[in-house]
């Protein structure tokens, strides 16, 4: 096991495409921290250069105590799990699990029974004189993980692993890993496009945007307390509801004004506004925030909406609505409740759940300030 660093860490392509730009970041030895983001944002890249198949432009990459820079994929006592899998066809499953330790020169007994041991911890050992193509998708994740695990590396790195599974597999797969992870104790960095992954996998998420880190934290802090409106907006199902409008100061109190709805403000944000010079900000609200009876212990205000599309999920009723200022509102609701389309509705907001950004795409949350 080791701790990884990476310091200032660059990729270009050519002369004008920037994949990762100047990523700072300290995993220590153990933990499972997962890189996150939409597609092109530089999550893959990265992990590609933490196991040598991409050359890095600028910056250092330290695992444990060595520099790896210039260092070959294979001398880096790393495994990586990848999304296809990357099985051998005409290998057996044994032969797939134990090639790298067979290409060490491990002695035929000691790969035996390493072979074994792990089959047997991933519940694969009847499969290990069956080949790939008479395995199913989960049979195959498991070889992959297998062959990784019995090199027994410093460090583990899966590329988006889970992502050709169907979603009840993905989440039985997602508790196996987090299983094994607890298990073994080896550092591990996942990378995803999916956020349900990252949740509920990391002890810290990294969520990258357009090759940039924009947030490293633990899973509920980064859902609480976004850095800036895109890490909001990213991670959320549904997402979180943006307003744009202005803030007005008048009578002591604080509100956001957008159209010809008015959002009364917490107190500890009409202190943080005081001296703020430009009015224009953008207002978050995630969709559980939202009800449809005041509740007496929370500061709250209203939006009159009309019903557009109805979602009953069982859990909860999701309901979209437009307002006078805004066409496209979700809210998470009772899901006892019956709603219908066009039905005039009145919603409360709890606004001590409310965030304020600046404008723009990554505009900082002026809540956390």
């Amino acid at each position: 096991m080791a701790q990884v660093i990476l310091s200032k860490v660059s990729k270009m392509f050519g002369k004008q495409v920037t994949a990762v730009d100047n990523v700072n970041l300290n995993i220590p030895d153990g933990e499972f921290i997962v890189i996150v983001g939409p597609s092109g944002c530089g999550k893959t890249t990265t992990l590609r250069m933490i196991a040598g198949l991409e050359e890095i432009t600028s910056g250092i990459i330290n695992i444990g105590d060595k520099v790896v820079n210039d260092v070959p994929p294979k001398d880096r006592d790393i495994a990586m799990v990848f999304q296809n899998y990357a099985l051998y066809p005409h290998m057996t499953v044994f032969q797939n699990m134990g090639f790298g330790l067979k290409l060490r020169k491990v002695p035929k007994a000691e790969i035996k029974k390493q072979v074994q041991d792990t089959a047997e911890l991933l519940g694969i050992d009847q499969l290990l004189s069956r080949k790939p193509k008479t395995l199913s998708g989960g049979q195959r994740q498991r070889v992959a993980v297998g062959r990784a695990i019995v090199r027994n590396p410093k460090v583990f790195l899966f590329d988006e692993p889970l992502s050709n599974l169907d979603a009840k597999l993905r989440i039985t797969m997602r508790a196996e890993l987090k299983t094994l992870h607890q298990r073994l104790k080896t550092t591990t960095i996942y990378v995803t496009h999916d956020q349900a992954e990252a949740m509920t996998l990391g002890d810290r998420i990294c969520v990258m945007y357009d090759g940039v880190v924009q947030q490293v934290a633990a899973p509920m802090e980064v859902y609480d307390k976004p850095a800036n409106r895109f890490v909001a907006g990213f991670l959320g199902t549904p997402p979180m509801n943006f307003f744009d409008g202005q803030v007005q100061l008048e009578n002591g109190q604080a509100r956001f004004v957008t159209g010809d709805d008015a959002v009364l403000l917490p107190e500890r944000l009409r202190k943080m506004l005081e001296n703020r010079k430009n009015p224009n900000v953008i207002l978050g609200i995630r969709p559980e925030h939202f009800s449809i009876q005041p509740q007496p212990e929370q500061q709250q205000s209203k939006l009159q909406c009309t019903v557009k599309v109805v979602e009953p999920l069982g859990d909860c009723t999701e309901v979209y609505l437009s307002s006078s200022s805004q066409n496209n509102i979700i809210a998470s609701l009772d899901p006892h409740v019956n709603f219908s389309t066009s039905q005039r509705l009145e919603i409360f907001i709890d606004i001590d759940k409310v965030h304020l950004f600046e404008t723009g795409d990554t505009g900082e949350n002026i809540s956390l300030s």
